[in-house]
């Protein structure tokens, strides 16, 4: 037998080549095992028991249908590693995928059934034991899951044996490293993805929509009920073969990680939240369920499949999809019921069978969709409960290679069910957080605000502003220079105007305006072009004219496609192209009154008429309804700056 060492007293070993240890021969440092293990040393031995003298058991799983192991040939290595010694039965893995061989070469000792209960000090399964086996396992350690509050029965007899049991099912989930051993999340997660391709094998078409030469083929619609961790994995293995998702659960915290994924978070038409402690929901009121039912029966018309993750702790699963629901799916859908093993959240639902209901819906109880990945569900698990096991002691003590029971941990007093046959489930709840200190509320002084402060710095600046003016016209040197000025000042005051009405999601489409619009350099290069006596300037113009123009024309195309990305499938038909008809128009009155030449002023008149249609273009990018109106005006602008120039 063993008894491992607890806060609360001695361990003593035995059987598998143990002695038995008193509470003095482990901690008494005047014994002799302690004399001859630290005898160059004063201080205390290590708490608990090493490795070296601990005997690891793994028995075959022996559930009907059930085909993982509790440890693989690598999760062994890890343990034989530190010392412990490792038995594991014959066959045990075979149905994963381990052979006998490769767990002999990791360093386990392949043995009988019997031999594996009778020689292991700490025994590590998956299900929870039969009575049978909780017999052989006597009062030593054993560390599987349990379900304390639905296996009583159980639990009276490993109190009754004087037992040892660790609950890998009772894991507190909210201490952060405990993620690490949960094994009900890495289990649901293989069980979530298990049950769409279940799904899809059942289901008559494809998951995504297809569009062929032979036709059209619509995508698969799933609902999910429940949005934990299996209901998260269903989520996304849907959405990943093409499936439009839909997803419900009581607890809202949830619509976040749905959306996240590409679903659609169904939200019931009556406020109640279903979040309990641990991350886990708690059960409903009657008028929400009403709700619930009202909502789901809607949907189960439209949906294809059908996956529910429902469930409560210790309690029956709920019943969220009836038989008159499922009545209403249409011919050749499918329902998934994950909870089959604990009562199933569909009417329709046979624990461990496939049936197909009167008006052709496919139901499916299957409790072993966890079993049907044996190897990556075995590995994960063998992760968990092996580092489990590393971690009780090491992680509090800081001693390496010593096996010890301490209370002050949080996932060992969180899995810990039963200790030498006192019942320690459940674990005590943390202290609340402490009270934070009242902080002395000291006088708080009323502020002093200056409201002559702003006034004095307006008048200043503008104080400023007018000296700054009028000295440029003090030392103007002429009348060109004043109407430059002018028009300098004016430009820069009317620009700053309209680019800070713009909104900020169009900033991206308003670099691309001004970047086309300062293009306009091109009329430069067209004058000198028209001038030029030199073939360097020549050159120069016919460059700068070139990249301008690349510069316009790139610009209003970036303009419009960026402008595209906010349209709407649904936003109504737009008709902007009639804007070119006065465009045209103006240019053909321009040309006709300047080639006349009766009207010398008109060059001037387009020159203002194309300033104006750039500002416009500019300043219609206040808002996304004139976006597209100010591109177009934009164009415009330019478009008659371009032919003023020739």
């Amino acid at each position: 037998m063993i008894r491992l060492a607890s806060p609360r007293g001695a361990a003593s070993v035995g059987r598998g080549g143990l002695r038995h240890l008193s509470k003095s021969r482990l901690f008494n440092p005047s014994s002799s095992l302690a004399t001859r293990t630290f005898s160059d040393a004063k201080e205390e031995p290590p708490k608990g028991i090493p490795y070296s003298k601990l005997t690891v058991g793994v028995p075959k799983e022996r559930f009907p249908l059930e085909k993982r192991v509790a440890a693989t040939p690598e999760s062994v290595s890890k343990l034989t590693k530190p010392g412990f010694s490792v038995m594991i039965e014959k066959g045990a893995g075979l149905s994963s995928h381990f052979s006998d061989a490769e767990y002999e070469a990791a360093g386990a000792k392949v043995v009988e059934a019997e031999e594996v209960w009778k020689g292991s000090d700490v025994v590590m399964k998956l299900r929870p034991p039969t009575p049978e086996e909780t017999t052989q396992l006597g009062d030593k350690t054993i560390i599987s899951f349990v379900y304390p509050a639905q296996n009583k029965e159980l639990v009276q007899q490993l109190q009754d044996q004087k037992a040892t049991a660790f609950a890998m099912d009772c894991i507190p989930r909210t201490l952060s490293r405990g993620q690490t051993y949960d094994a009900l999340s890495s289990q649901a997660n293989i069980t979530g993805y298990r049950a769409v391709v279940e799904a899809s094998n059942e289901f008559g078409r494809f998951f995504a929509g297809q569009m062929t030469a032979a036709g059209k083929v619509p995508p698969a619609k799933v609902l999910v009920v429940g949005t934990g961790v299996a209901g998260l994995a269903a989520i996304q293995t849907a959405k990943n073969m093409g499936a439009i998702v839909r997803a419900f659960d009581v607890r809202p915290v949830t619509k976040e990680q749905v959306e996240a994924m590409g679903g659609q978070f169904l939200e019931v038409d009556f406020q109640e939240d279903g979040s309990a402690s641990g991350g886990y929901a708690k059960e409903m009121s009657k008028e929400w369920h009403a709700a619930a039912a009202k909502m789901l029966s809607k949907q189960c018309e439209e949906v294809d499949i059908v996956i529910t993750t429902a469930a409560i702790p210790g309690r029956k699963a709920p019943l969220m999809i009836t038989k008159d629901m499922v009545a209403k799916m249409k011919s050749g859908s499918v329902t998934v019921d994950l909870a089959a093993e604990t009562g199933g959240n569909v009417g329709t639902t046979v624990k461990d069978e496939k049936i197909v209901t009167d008006n052709g819906v496919t139901c499916l109880g299957y409790t072993d969709l966890a079993s049907r990945l044996p190897t990556t569900s075995s590995s994960l698990y063998s992760n968990n409960i092996s580092k489990f096991l590393l971690s009780m002691g090491p992680q509090t003590t800081k001693v390496k290679d010593y096996m010890y029971i301490d209370h002050e941990d949080g996932a060992v007093r969180g899995m810990l069910t039963v200790e030498k046959g006192e019942l320690m489930w459940p674990a005590p709840l943390p202290p609340p957080p402490a009270a934070p200190a009242k902080k002395e509320e000291k006088a708080v002084e009323p502020e002093v605000i200056d409201y002559r402060a702003p006034y004095v710095q307006g008048a200043k600046q503008a104080g400023y502003l007018g000296a700054s003016v009028l000295g440029m016209g003090c030392i103007s040197p002429d009348p060109a220079f004043s109407a430059m000025f002018t028009t300098f000042a004016l430009s820069n005051i009317i620009g700053v105007q309209v680019v800070l009405g713009v909104s900020h999601a169009l900033h991206s489409p308003l670099m691309a305006v001004t970047n086309a619009i300062s293009g306009t350099t091109a009329l430069g290069g067209l004058h000198l072009l028209a001038h030029s006596e030199s073939a360097g300037v020549t050159t120069l113009a016919a460059l700068a004219t070139t990249l301008s123009t690349v510069n316009i024309v790139g610009g209003f195309i970036v303009t419009k496609k960026m402008l595209d990305m906010f349209k709407r499938p649904d936003d109504p038909p737009e008709y902007y192209h009639l804007y070119g008809i006065p465009a045209a128009g103006s240019m053909a009155f321009y040309t006709a009154g300047s080639m006349s030449g009766h009207v010398p002023e008109i060059d001037s008149a387009a020159a203002t008429l194309s300033g104006l249609l750039c500002i416009g273009g500019i300043g219609g990018l206040s808002s996304q309804t004139t976006a597209r109106l100010g591109a177009a005006s934009g164009q415009a602008g330019v478009a008659l700056g371009v032919a003023s120039t020739l």
